[in-house]
């Protein structure tokens, strides 16, 4: 089958989610381990993965040029969050946020249309496939609501304007209806998580033709680790969780288009949400009402089309495609679930080149099977 697509996750090099040690570990350790990210991914069957703000931009040349294994990586650099927002340290000094953003950092503050068009030009000189922006409050942000829309609808425009001169989408971080349908007004074209909506959100998503990247692995791995997570982030987990869980189905109902992501971000199998488990994302599409087929669709050959004009030719076999593979040790179709452990994930092929195989036995040649 094709190699997968996570259309919504990040190489932060985490090992939790107190985002907060974006400031106190050292920026190298955080990027070692992002290389272990990238590694999980491409042996758990996913060759490719839109990057939604962290380190992706820089790990996409390493991989690039062959020194590191991984996915093809498409990042939108660091994440654009109004001051207070949900990208936002709130419990330091918002200098602090400067200087990390001066640093190659994956968060960056901007308020006003020129701070705005200036955030997304520095993301651009990085080589940003698209741009990030939270167009609402969040889960795991201090003191900001999920509900509420952030950025204004001035500052929104002129955010989607400058990517679009420049051939790249936007996506927007939304759980409120008021922030999807600013930013939906706006021009964004793909809405991540997308919590509170509702029927006349639904609509408006159909008619712009905009994608839903709906992360439900995130909420369900929260779900089962709340006495993991601050007191406030645990409060507003437990609120947006049901609520999240009736925007998928009317979502679904109403014929939104969708795409798979996780908004994984953690190293390492046993972290609270580890990159190389993100086939998780397709048995909750299952559960939300999609066929094992439509689930597979969305994160193959709907992904690419997340990247807007960026879009490669993607997540399809056929001539033309990229030559990224994937075999497995059973059909999916009967069995959802088994996509979402990287051991049933027998063979990896990226660009046409073997990249995983089985050990090769006593007397077999160590080489992958013949016409790959």
């Amino acid at each position: 089958m094709p190699g997968l697509w996570d259309c919504h996750a990040h190489f932060l090099g985490a090992l939790d989610v107190d985002f907060g040690k974006e400031v106190r570990e050292p920026q190298p350790l955080r990027v070692a381990r992002a290389v272990r990210q990238a590694s999980d991914a491409l042996n758990a069957g996913f060759t490719s993965v839109r990057e939604v703000g962290g380190y992706g931009v820089y790990l996409a040349r390493a991989i690039d040029e062959g020194t590191i294994p991984g996915p093809t990586i498409y990042g939108a650099g660091a994440m654009l969050s109004q001051t207070g927002g949900h990208g936002d340290l709130h419990d330091f000094p918002v200098e602090v946020m400067a200087d990390m953003a001066a640093h190659h950092g994956p968060m960056q503050l901007c308020d006003g249309v020129p701070a705005c068009l200036r955030a997304v030009r520095l993301q651009l000189r990085q080589n940003a496939r698209l741009i990030k922006v939270h167009a609402s409050g969040g889960v795991l942000s201090d003191i900001d609501h999920p509900v509420h829309q952030q950025f204004s609808a001035e500052e929104l425009r002129a955010i989607v304007g400058e990517a679009t001169r420049a051939e790249r989408i936007v996506a927007a971080h939304c759980h409120g209806k008021p922030g999807i349908m600013a930013a939906l007004e706006a021009g964004v074209r793909t809405i991540e998580h997308g919590s509170y909506l509702d029927e006349e959100a639904a609509a408006a998503m159909v008619e712009t033709g905009a994608i839903l990247v709906a992360t439900r692995a995130i909420v369900e791995r929260l779900l089962v680790a709340l006495d993991r997570l601050p007191p406030a982030s645990a409060r507003k987990g437990r609120e947006v969780a049901d609520r999240h869980w009736q925007a998928m189905h009317i979502a679904r109902e109403a014929g939104v288009a969708i795409a798979a992501g996780t908004d994984f971000v953690t190293a390492g199998p046993d972290t609270l949400a580890p990159v190389g488990r993100n086939a998780e994302e397709l048995g909750h599409l299952v559960a939300a009402g999609y066929t094992p087929l439509q689930a597979i669709e969305a994160a193959t050959a709907s992904a690419p089309a997340t990247l807007g004009p960026q879009a490669p030719r993607s997540g399809q076999l056929a001539t033309g495609y990229d030559a990224d593979v994937i075999a497995l040790d059973i059909n999916p179709l009967d069995d959802i679930a088994a996509l979402a452990d990287p051991t049933r994930v027998t063979h990896v092929w990226k660009h046409g080149r073997i990249v995983k195989a089985p050990p090769a036995q006593p007397g077999q040649a160590s080489r992958p099977p013949s016409g790959a």
